[in-house]
């Protein structure tokens, strides 16, 4: 009996966890070295250090908060004051001048009178109430019949609205999670690139699942597909591939996928959340793109973000499927629940029936000449912006941009100082790592005449600075980003990215005005 105990014990401790061996010892190790006196005081000490620089120049706020409920509320003109006076003039990276990477995809005022007039129009509108609210219930219809037929998905093709990307990445991973259940299969694997987006992980984490991720081709940054096959076994329960990955604009071989799941019968999703909506006119625009939709055998869903080229206020997604098998499998139904029958078709219950709204009515007003130019005018844009690079010296692209991202490494000198370098003159990119690269997501702003020949010349004169000084030490959010790709210990990490997000909801007033708002 103690020796079937003892062997239960041992393989529940080497296999029936989702962190491999060697990362449990790790992190075991690394746990006990803080423990340490010395060694414990002085890795506190720094990052101590790193979080007053987070604090320091990211949240410094001179505003005083409003932290309790005004004992009497405040009128329409005084509400608009305070956010004109206090809110709007808060300092931060201008992304109307076309220095900001992605993050607002269009911005015109044009859209913006559009999409508040329709959103107001729907203020009060919930998807949960289709009684109540059939225009909003016609709308969401309609916005997930033109993606589905937009991504070449037949006449069984169908699939829901959602607030965002990591809303529909979790809904296509909790079907295919289900799916696996019903087959006996307990813990069920998400298979997927190393590149793949963090929501898979999310998901992973969330729904207790398993993420296993395949290598990738140090060149190109595509997934390597046969190692990907090689690492299939019978509780994988899904294949990803993403068109195009986030940190490298590359496509994936979604077609060496597609044949991959075929084979091993296994759902295929394409994360395409970052360019859903340039992908499919990039054909019509004049540029090549990998297959990578419906018209692949293997692949079973698609997630697309409408708030990013879609060009819809922030809060609105998709996540497409081949059939109605796969999508009633991420549905939550309560049948037994005292208030009623339960169901919803995403995580939320009650949703914004005015961003539902929203996107239907940017979707019509774009139509499909309308995206078609957008995609061209985007794509055109980042393909200057890559061969100009080539002429910056000390710099190299980093695997093979394909649609709208270009990302920038160096092996001359820390890369992480140049994006420094460029936010000293306004310029805002996203830092990566692993390896260590900053990017540029190019989106309708950065199309304006100019903006992207200043990038170019704001690029080569911060990589000419930094070549006559590559070993200088490294500052501000640099140093930050350049520390924590060397650190082995990644509960440092998150320990100081737990506490990057406990300072967004900082409160703390300095000022002596009373509750944030001017007494009088």
């Amino acid at each position: 009996m103690g020796t079937t105990l003892v062997c239960v014990w041992l393989y529940s401790f080497l296999f029936d966890n989702d962190l491999g061996l060697l990362q449990r010892t790790k992190l075991a190790f690394f746990r006990y070295v803080r423990y340490v006196p010395f060694l414990g005081t002085m890795i506190q000490k720094e990052i101590d250090k790193t979080l007053k620089t987070i604090t320091d120049t990211l949240f410094n706020v001179d505003e005083p908060y409003i932290t309790s409920l005004p004992d009497k509320g405040l009128s329409e003109p005084e509400i608009m004051k305070l956010i004109k006076e206090k809110y709007e003039t808060l300092e931060g990276a201008n992304w109307a001048s076309g220095k900001v990477s992605g993050t607002v995809y269009n911005g015109s005022e044009e859209l913006t009178k559009l999409t508040t007039q329709v959103y107001g129009e729907f203020a009060w509108a919930n998807p949960l109430h289709p009684d109540v609210f059939p225009g909003v219930r016609k709308m969401e219809a309609e916005v997930v019949s033109m993606c589905c037929k937009m991504f070449n998905g037949g006449p069984e093709s169908c699939g829901t609205m959602t607030a965002g990307g990591t809303e529909s990445i979790l809904m296509a991973c909790r079907a295919y999670r289900q799916m696996a259940y019903a087959r006996g299969i307990k813990r069920p694997e998400i298979l997927a690139p190393f590149s793949v987006h963090s929501a898979f992980d999310k998901a992973a984490d969330y729904f207790k699942m398993k993420i296993v991720h395949a290598p990738q081709d140090d060149i190109t940054m595509k997934c390597d597909v046969k190692a990907m096959a090689k690492m299939i076994n019978k509780n994988t329960c899904m294949l990803v591939g993403s068109a195009p990955q986030f940190p490298h604009g590359t496509v994936d071989p979604i077609d060496e996928m597609s044949k991959l799941a075929v084979k091993y019968n296994l759902p295929l999703h394409v994360d395409s959340c970052l360019g859903g909506f340039l992908v499919p006119f990039m054909e019509k625009a004049g540029f090549y793109v990998p297959p990578f939709d419906f018209r692949l055998e293997g692949v079973t869903s698609i997630s697309a973000d409408s708030h990013k080229y879609g060009y819809s206020p922030k809060g609105s997604s998709v996540v497409l499927y081949r059939n109605r098998k796969y999508r009633c499998k991420q549905y939550f139904i309560n049948p037994d629940w005292q208030g009623g029958i339960y169901a919803s078709p995403t995580i939320a219950g009650s949703r914004a029936g005015a961003l539902i709204a929203a996107t239907w009515a940017v979707m019509v007003h774009f139509g499909e000449q309308g995206y078609i130019e957008a995609t061209r005018k985007v794509i055109e844009t980042a393909r200057h912006i890559e061969a100009g690079i080539a002429d910056v010296p000390g710099i190299h692209i980093v695997g093979k941009p394909e649609v709208s991202v270009i990302a920038i490494g160096s092996l001359d000198f820390n890369i992480f100082s140049l994006a420094e370098e460029l936010r000293s003159r306004g310029w805002n990119l996203n830092s990566l790592q692993f390896p260590a690269c900053v990017h540029l997501c190019v989106t309708l702003v950065h199309t304006k005449e100019g903006i992207a020949d200043m990038f170019l010349e704001d690029l080569k004169i911060c990589a000419e600075t930094l070549l006559k000084a590559p070993k200088s030490k490294a500052e501000g959010q640099a140093a930050i980003y350049g520390l924590a790709q060397t650190i082995p210990d990644r509960s440092i990490v998150q320990e100081v990215a737990t506490a990057f997000i406990d300072a967004c909801y900082k409160t703390e007033n300095t000022n002596p005005q009373q509750n944030g708002i001017d007494s009088k």
